[in-house]
């Protein structure tokens, strides 16, 4: 399934969640959606800072620019619902042209491609209000075909008609079956209908050209991007206020908004309610206002619909990741607030009384992101609050209670500041390098550890999973080539590469207009040992079972991403070797019976089922039974783990909720991998200690 990133301005809009006022929407008359000359000249620079600049080298030819336009039109109709064959094929007649016409800045095709595309908005439109007067037989035997990304495209009026049948008679289901009454459906059905075609019709000649531009750069890799004016402006405004928002970072797939992550610190992190993977149907205002659908939306229009002043409040209707489309909503109420550093710090606490090695204690330090406070830094403090400062107090803590060994939680963490990430493993390594930065000409330069001697020189493990990202990637991968640490876990994100933000304006020096900026990807992360961290990411020394197959997430997921690389290793000693074939085997044996990793297997289970559905019965006892079977059966592993924990299990849909007992419940069902990770160190530093002796009397 196709998955797309939002742009920089988008994620951090959201992310930090300045409020920014937006002038009143209204209908943009065909007439203006016609390309200007400063959209010219915008793309004739982008054109030329891509060919010099980006990362990767392609040569700009016809099978570029075919890709090109097949980007554009995904990004605009990802379902294939709305254009006909013979659109695409007389789009694909002018695509012959498309390298040499964004050479000269001539931008004609793009936006007649936009124009067809809003006809087409409005005629299906139309048809699916004339559906909603009619009455559905949710007893015959028919399938929607939801996922149409490699469908063909409809070659009549006709077909598109049936399309649309299915589609909207899907919709009228899922609503149904969660609970909505007959009149509710459809006129909610209406409402989500009138705003797709009322939201297309909004576009702007901005919007159409940032559209078609980003089609451009995601034919390169999919995390450069391009901001218009009005898109940077608003970036400017989020990042100069207070870091507020909701705390979390969106993206597109196909009719829904999804929860890419949520930000240590943040309101959706810390409300435990909302995790990755949510789908976001529906949006409210304050405590009491109506909840509107957002099913279709385009994502700057759900995140501004999301994004508000500190203190008030958001709604969200989510439907989780393991739900079918018609599963059962949970509504979250979120706080506007800003995202504090000391919430992103670092925090530690002990593991002790471990089955397989009774008398050790392990000390956790879970660490969110990588944090560093640069204003405070800026402002000549000494005492500026950064990762390296507390991990290293919180190292002396855990030594003075005589741990064993200790594990440092990057779960969950998506990065964060380079600096940090260095410093943080010169706590574990005495000196040498810990990263090296390829850029796209081919020079590397090597960050290293700026501070000789080590914080602690003890048994370690680092725990990584699937959003583990970035910094954390450098980070786990440093202390695996150093032979420093056990990395333990599931492989992470794989986003090894570098972006910038490039004013268009430099390149025009003099010129009034506003050309908008660039994320750039313009370097590569490598490890000392010469790997790259992109898409692979770091591969565990002891895996656990993935939540799901590993290529539906993180860099992997996205279309087009950079490959993995080598480059020379670093000059550099490891210290240390690791049996983790002997570790990985007792862990497997422990983790068969663990109720636990059970849980989560069968969690795991649901998320692929419903992945990997590309259509759904429109018999309405199926669905019922299929989603009600599928639910059940996690439950029953999710309660049965708790009372194995002593822990009376909540539900989580009864009018009353004891938010103490769900806070023990969300608490355990967290520390499952952590504990298992302190079983596979305490494993280690057992089977080392066990090895000394006869190492000592070969000598």
């Amino acid at each position: 399934m196709r998955l797309r990133l939002t742009l920089v301005a988008t994620a951090a809009l959201l992310t930090f969640g300045a409020w920014v006022a937006v002038a009143s929407p209204r209908q943009v008359p065909l007439s203006e959606l016609f390309p200007n000359q400063t959209q010219a000249k915008t793309a004739i620079v982008i054109n030329k800072v891509l060919e010099r600049y980006h990362y990767r080298k392609v040569a700009f030819d016809d099978a570029f620019a075919r890709t090109i336009l097949d980007n554009y039109l995904a990004a605009l109709d990802p379902s294939r619902s709305f254009f006909l064959a013979r659109d695409v094929e007389r789009f694909g007649t002018g695509a012959r042209r498309l390298d040499d016409n964004l050479r000269r800045g001539e931008l004609d095709s793009a936006f007649d491609v936009f124009r067809v595309y809003r006809m087409r908005v409005d005629e299906r439109v139309a048809y699916a209000l004339t559906l909603l007067s009619s009455d559905f037989d949710f007893n015959v035997a028919e399938s929607y075909a939801f996922d149409r990304e490699k469908a063909p495209w409809a070659k009549t009026d006709k077909e598109l008609d049936e399309i649309w049948r299915l589609r909207v008679k899907n919709d009228f289901l899922s609503l149904r079956i969660a609970g909505k009454d007959d009149a509710d459906i459809r006129e909610r059905l209406r409402q989500r209908y009138d705003g797709l075609a009322r939201r297309v019709q909004q576009f702007t000649g901005d919007d159409v050209f940032q559209a078609f531009m980003n089609a451009y750069t995601e034919a390169l890799e999919p995390h450069t991007s391009y901001m218009s004016p009005a898109t940077s402006e608003n970036f400017d405004i989020s990042m100069k206020l207070s870091l507020e928002g909701i705390g979390a970072v969106l993206r597109s797939d196909n009719e829904f908004t999804v929860i890419q992550r949520t930000i240590p610190g943040g309101p959706a992190r810390d409300s435990g309610q909302v995790s990755s993977g949510d789908r976001i149907l529906g949006v409210g205002q304050g405590l009491d206002g109506k909840i509107e659908d957002v099913v279709g939306w385009r994502l700057q229009d759900v995140v501004d619909k999301i994004r508000g002043p500190k203190g008030s409040v958001v709604r969200l209707q989510l439907l989780p990741e393991s739900g079918a489309s018609d599963g059962k909503t949970r509504e979250v109420p979120l706080v506007r607030n800003e995202i504090k550093l000391e919430d992103q710090a670092a925090k530690d606490y002990l593991i002790e009384q471990l089955p397989n090695a009774p008398g050790l204690k392990i000390g956790v330090i879970e660490l969110p992101a990588f944090y560093r406070d640069f204003e405070a830094e800026s402002e000549g403090k000494r005492d500026f609050r950064s990762t390296t400062r507390d991990v290293r107090e919180l190292l002396k803590k855990l030594m003075a209670q005589n741990v064993d060994g200790i594990v440092i939680d990057l779960r969950g963490n998506g990065g964060g500041s380079l600096a940090e990430a260095t410093s943080l493993t010169g706590l574990f390594i005495d000196t040498g390098p810990v990263v090296q930065v390829k850029d796209a000409f081919g020079k590397v330069e090597v960050e290293r550890d700026p501070e000789p001697g080590v914080a602690y020189s003890g048994p370690l493990a680092v725990l990584v999973d699937r959003d583990s990202a970035s910094a954390s990637e450098i980070f786990a991968g440093a202390i695996q080539d150093y032979g420093r640490g056990l990395v333990i876990g599931e492989p992470t994100f794989g986003k090894g590469t570098v972006q910038t933000l490039v004013d268009l304006n430099r390149y025009v020096p003099g010129d009034q207009a506003d050309l908008g900026r660039l994320r750039l990807t313009m370097a590569e992360f490598f490890r000392v040992s010469g790997g790259s961290t992109q898409l692979k990411g770091v591969e565990p020394d002891v895996h656990f079972p993935s939540k799901d197959d590993a290529t539906d997430h993180g860099e992997r997921a996205l279309d087009n991403p950079l490959p993995w690389a080598r480059i020379d290793a670093a000059d550099y000693r490891r210290v240390g070797t690791t049996d983790s074939g002997a570790l990985t085997r007792q862990s497997v044996q422990r983790i068969s019976q663990d109720p636990g990793f059970k849980m989560l297997e069968r969690r795991s289970q649901v998320v692929r089922e419903v992945k990997e559905e590309t259509q759904l019965s429109l018999r309405e006892a199926e669905r019922r039974a299929a989603d009600k079977a599928r639910q059940a059966a996690f439950k029953d592993e999710q309660d049965r783990f708790l009372r194995a924990r002593g822990i009376k299990p909540v539900d989580e849909d009864a009018d009353q909720i004891d938010e103490d007992a769900l806070d023990a419940q969300r608490d355990a069902i967290g520390r499952i991998q952590a504990e298992e990770a302190a079983r596979i160190l305490a494993d280690g530093i057992l089977l080392e200690s066990a090895n000394r002796p006869r190492a000592a009397m070969s000598h």
